[in-house]
């Protein structure tokens, strides 16, 4: 990719209250970061009943909000969602496009990317300046070390975890509206038949500031009741290591790691989690990390801000009893 002297692009996620994720929000901080003063930074919404979205965006940072908004656009389906953004892109020409590193840019951006035939990095935790053009920098090696990458293709597509950007406050109407006069495709061979809304505590994850996190210590599916109460009491999510989920203690939505989702919430409390690095590479970014382990010699405490050693049977009753008489006052 050379030199950034057009666009960038934020491909927007609305949430079910209508407006636009935090995470969306952190992608508009980081492309005001990176934008050229002749391009600036966009969002795209693709969605029905997105006007009080929209606003939000132009008033957070967003230059221009391209929105469609159409019943058929919701919920997503990316045999609906590709060809209408492949259209807008190709026209439109942006030099990047940046989406969350969520179930829904995971599964959009690689589809694009094949269409336009542009550059892809996927599960950034960083995105600068550099020598005239744009470095991206990505986990690899189980979260082991970090990769830089470039891309040379003349459009670039990437999805960014939380925390790498940073939401600017709301200003005044801020940018245009522009609608698109685009129709979605008469017949898709993909179809949502059911949809299943999960408890507060599961999900989403992405968007939690605090989440309670299980490991395989919790001995089965009982233990995550005190961690959904927790969870609870304190606003976040419910989050889980892969042994609860192989094991059916947990959904599989709830899993945190290099195999399940990327959090990374002001405060992360890992619960008789010993720390091995597909864990570590879902978490690391948390803002404070809590780790309760009855191991001194768990990994995790190297990680951890604050460290309990103990049985989580005897730590968390009385934790769980000190937040609910600090919630009452």
């Amino acid at each position: 990719m050379g030199d950034i002297d057009r666009e960038i692009m934020v491909i927007a996620e609305i949430d079910e209250e209508g407006t636009p994720t935090r995470l969306t929000l952190e992608l508009l901080g980081l492309g005001r970061g990176l934008a050229p003063p002749e391009g600036g930074v966009s969002a795209l919404v693709l969605g029905s009943g997105v006007e009080k979205a929209c606003s939000e965006l132009a008033s957070r940072g967003a230059e221009r909000v391209f929105f469609l908004d159409r019943p058929e656009l919701t919920p997503y389906n990316p045999e609906v969602w590709t060809p209408l953004l492949e259209a807008f892109l190709r026209e439109r020409s942006p030099a990047l496009v940046l989406a969350g590193h969520t179930p829904l840019g995971q599964d959009l951006l690689p589809r694009l990317a094949f269409s336009l035939e542009a550059g892809l990095v996927t599960d950034c935790v960083g995105v600068r300046a550099r020598e005239g053009g744009l470095l991206f920098t990505k986990p690899v090696y189980g979260g082991n070390a970090l990769a830089g990458m470039r891309i040379t293709t003349p459009l670039a597509l990437a999805t960014v975890r939380a925390r790498v950007g940073e939401a600017l406050p709301a200003s005044g109407p801020g940018g245009e509206l522009l609608p698109l006069d685009l129709d979605p495709p008469a017949e898709a061979g993909m179809a949502v038949r059911e949809r299943h809304r999960l408890e507060a505590s599961e999900c989403p994850l992405e968007e939690a500031r605090v989440v309670v996190s299980g490991g395989r210590g919790m001995g089965g599916e009982e233990g995550f009741k005190i961690l959904r109460e927790l969870a609870r009491l304190l606003g976040g999510a419910v989050g889980a290591s892969r042994p609860p989920v192989d094991a059916g203690w947990a959904p599989t939505t709830c899993q945190v790691g290099i195999t399940g989702k990327v959090v990374a919430p002001d405060l992360y409390i890992a619960v008789a989690i010993s720390g091995s690095s597909q864990h570590l590479s879902g978490m690391g970014d948390s803002g404070k990390i809590v780790a309760i382990n009855r191991d001194p010699e768990a990994y995790i405490f190297q990680v951890s801000d604050y460290g309990v050693v103990g049985d989580w049977r005897e730590v968390l009753p009385a934790f769980l009893s000190k937040v609910k008489e600090l919630a009452a006052e």
